[in-house]
Parts: structure tokens; sequence; C-alpha cells
């Protein structure tokens, strides 16, 4: 029988999101035969909350998004006979994305994300319309959702209105390959539209789930990249007949960063057995230049950054983002209350930061692949790493390519989340960019996917110059593993799709050697 996930707002990880909106990336993706549904659990609480909102709907006092305008027209009251109106009409109004579309992995984190966050019982809405996201991610219908447009407080608004209006047979959607009506890829699936009733609208659009789904994604992406700038690191290290005296785990724990130690740790463990290590070993230098000693603290760092945001998306995956909320009181009195966990502060630090840490990863790298091919620095290596230096220019290219991705890293890694713009009639007077935020940090990692890749193949080619030396056997696990990707250089070539090639793989697969598991 096929996985099946069940939804109850409480218990979905980071993992299982990967695997619902990737598949298995180590299996080739697939994610077809992972079904999602409403725990069973689940209901009890979101019918309790429904009744709430259904109570509500028929009193004539105000409640914000049920019987009253959104925003700054919160003030005015909706007729009881207009009340589903305005739940259409908003989806309506608010989906005005533009830009690029969502890939697909990540309109399936939001569908998944956003139902997850329904099922917690503090919305209001019918269980059916949690069972319908949960269909659109059973059936492949994948909402054409553009990129830009949410400033990330009242929710990701302009996102979720595109998901929404496929739920509601308006829209655009991807079914099997073909972009499709809203309403035509639902008749195409079997799938019938929704009406939406008092407050669905709302708590559809209310969440953070565009830029949650980015974090999540971008999570598994950095930290595959974090085990890989470990590894590859080593190799530079031992190309460039580096010591690892300064990964000595009593120095590690006179400082007492986590990170540092696991990362120190790591490349002794690459290391270890090294012939070339044994052939310098009574050399005269004393230390070697920050880029090759000061890894671990460097690289340390990230990983103690990645610590703190895996943290924080697993807290926002099993939130309440919407607003009101519905809560009941030790005697069972009902009460909606407003409140702003819409907001995405949280979510948009924390992808500056993961951002920022990154852009420090790529800038550690490209000054190892400096000292790899620039003939001052690297140790008696030939120039550019070249089979015949002039006639050839071998890798001179890798780190002006490398330097140009650091710079445009540099140029994102100014925070978004400082950039409020007030909108909604001043109403909104702060917000989070946080979609913002997320949009730039999925670009910088496949610009440090590539200047990895780059080090990556440097390091190996420099190996290749110290045969019939050995580097550790870790190391050499992942280095052969490079070279099924990169052949040798027995000249001048042009290697742009397969570096292409080999930072998605940096991206998206465990490497050999990294068997230590999780941060």
């Amino acid at each position: 029988m096929p996985p099946f996930i069940q939804l109850d707002g409480a218990s979905l990880t980071l993992e299982t999101v990967e695997r619902v909106a990737r598949g298995d990336p180590e299996s080739g993706g697939g994610n077809a035969t992972i079904r999602v549904g409403l725990a069973a659990a689940a209901r009890p609480q979101i019918e309790r909350a429904r009744q709430a909102v259904e109570a509500a709907a028929a009193h004539q006092q105000p409640v914000y998004g049920v019987n009253t305008g959104l925003g700054r027209l919160s003030d005015i009251r909706i007729p009881a006979d207009h009340i589903l109106d305005l739940q259409l009409n908003l989806l309506r109004s608010h989906a005005l994305g533009v830009g690029e579309p969502l890939a697909q992995p990540i309109v399936r984190a939001l569908l998944l994300l956003r139902a997850n966050s329904l099922a917690k019982g503090f919305s209001g809405v019918r269980p059916l319309l949690i069972e319908r996201l949960c269909d659109l991610l059973n059936c492949g219908v994948h909402p054409l959702i553009p990129s830009q447009g949410s400033v990330g407080a009242s929710g990701d608004l302009a996102p979720l209105a595109h998901m929404a209006l496929v739920l509601v047979g308006e829209g655009e959607a991807w079914y099997r390959g073909r972009r499709l009506p809203g309403r035509e890829a639902l008749a195409a699936a079997g799938l019938e539209p929704l009406r939406l009733q008092a407050k669905e609208g709302l708590s559809l659009l209310n969440g953070t789930q565009a830029m949650l789904a980015l974090a999540c994604l971008a999570q598994s992406d950095a930290e595959r990249l974090m085990e890989a700038a470990d590894l590859i690191a080593a190799l530079s290290l031992d190309a460039l007949r580096g010591t690892p005296a300064a990964f000595d785990p009593r120095i590690q724990a006179a400082r007492g960063f986590a990170g540092q130690a696991v990362s120190a740790a790591r490349l002794r463990r690459a290391l270890q057995g090294s012939e070339i290590r044994e052939s310098h070993r009574a050399c005269a230098r004393l230390q070697d230049a920050y880029s090759l000693r000061c890894i671990p603290q460097v690289h340390g760092a990230v990983r103690d950054t990645l610590a703190f945001t895996r943290q924080a998306w697993n807290t926002e995956i099993n939130a309440a983002v919407d607003n009101p909320l519905v809560f009941f009181s030790a005697a069972g009195e009902m009460e909606l209350i407003s409140g702003g966990n819409f907001h995405g502060q949280p979510l948009a630090l924390a992808l500056d930061y993961l951002a920022i840490a990154f852009t420090a990863l790529a800038g550690i790298s490209e000054r190892r692949i400096e000292r790899l091919v620039n003939p001052s620095l690297n140790e008696g290596l030939p120039a550019f790493l070249a089979r015949n230096p002039g006639l050839e220019s071998g890798l001179m290219m890798a780190q002006v390519t490398a330097a140009a991705l650091v710079a445009d890293c540099r140029g994102r890694a100014h925070p978004a989340s400082v950039e409020s713009i007030a909108t909604s009639g001043d109403k909104e007077d702060f917000v989070s960019m946080g979609m913002n935020a997320g949009l730039k940090l999925q670009m910088t990692l496949e610009n440090v996917a590539r200047v990895l890749a780059l080090e990556a193949v440097c390091a190996v080619q420099a190996l290749d110059f110290l045969a019939p030396l050995r580097s550790g056997a870790a190391a050499e696990r992942l280095r052969a593993w490079i070279r099924e990707r990169v052949p040798p250089f027995a000249g001048d070539r042009s290697f742009s799709s397969e570096l292409e090639s080999l930072a998605r793989d940096l991206r998206s697969l465990r490497l050999p050697g990294a068997e230590s598991g999780r941060l």
C-alpha cells in the first residue's frame, strides 16, 4: 500500500514535507504514491470550531472576517445574505500575484502545510475544506501560483489566494503536464468545486505557508550542502597539503560551539589515514590560511544557524496561523479572538539569517578555490591546475565564476525582513517581507551549490597531481563520486553542463562520507 500521511496539525515534520513535495530524492523523486488525508483524531476539534463560526455568523455581534470587511474595511458590516459572497470576493481580489510561478515541489509543500495548519482546529473551517486540499495533492492538481506579491504579514495573501481559487473552480492549475483553467483541472481529476462558507476564504489566505514552503525545502537543500561543504573542504585541505592539526577536538571543546565541533570531527574523519598528510608531516609550515585553518569555526557557525532555522520551521509547520482563532474555555464557552499569528516575522528573520550564513559558506569556499588554482598560493601545483599551463588555461575560470556567484549571494544577503512598507490603508503598517526573503534564499542556495561544485572539481583535479599518494578513505570515496560526474581534465574543455549536474546532486543527494547523519 502507498504511504498514507494523516494530518492532525501537531505531528508533521520537515522530512515528511519534503517527501510529499519532492518524493524520495535518493530514489529519483516521485510523489504520486504518497497519499495525504485528515486524521480522524483531529475531526472533533475541527467540527467544534466550525460550529462556533457558524454560530457567530448567525449572530448580530461583529466578528472579523465572518460578517465584517477585511483590513481597513473591517468596520463595515456585511449583511447575512452576502456573507458567502464575501469569501469568494476575498479570493478574487487578493489573487494578484505576479512573476514566475512557484515550482511544483513548492506548491505541493504549500498545499500540505496549509491543510495541516487548518487541521489544528483553531480556524473554524469545515473538514471538507481540508480534505479538498488533500485531494489536490493526491490527484496531482497543482495550482498555478505566481511567486511575487506577498509582503508576508496578513499571511501570504496573494500566493494563497491563487491556490484557493482552484478550490472554487477558478484560477489555473497544472494537471498531468497540462496547464488548465481551475474548473477544468478539477473536472479532469474527478473533483467538484467548493462553495466556501463563512470565514473559509479568510482562513485559506491568512497563513504563512508560501514562505514556509520555501523555508522547508531550502532547509533540506541547505543541510545537504552543509554536509557536502565539510567533505569538499577536506579534499581541498589535503590537495593544498594543509594540516588537520587545527581540527583537534581539544581546540573545539575549548570554545564550546556545537556546530564547530561537528565540522571538525567530520574533517578529521574524512582525512583519517591520508598518505598525503603523512608525506609532509615534517614540513616547516606551522599554520594554514584562515580558509583552511578556520573551516570548523566558519562551517560550524553555519551549522548552528541551520539548527536554529530547523527549530523555527518545525514550530511553524504545526502552528495555528489564522485570524481570528476559535478558543473554548474550560466551561466550554466559545470565543473568537483576533490576533496576529499570520505575521511572518519569525520566518522572515530566520530566512534572512540562513541566506547570510550560506553566503559566508560560499565566500570561504571561493577562497579555497583561489588557493587551489593560483600559482602564487597553491603549494607547487600547476598554474590553474592545467596540464600544459600557457597553452591551456585549465581551471582559471573556476575562480572567476565562483567570484561572480559569491558577489551575487552578497547582494541577496541584504535582509528583506527590515524592508517593511505599510499596506492596506496603513492598517497593516509593519510587514515582514518573508516571501521575498524566501525567494532570495532559494537563489542563494543555488549559487552556493555551484560554488561548492567548483571547489570540488578543483580539489579533485589538484589531488590528481599528487598521485600516487591518496587522501583518507572517506575523502577518496567522495573523490570517486565526483569523478563519476566530472572526469579528469586531459586538456581544456567546457564543463558547464557537468558542473550544473554536480551542483544539483550536491543539493539533492547524500554524499559518500556523509555517514554522520543530520547536523
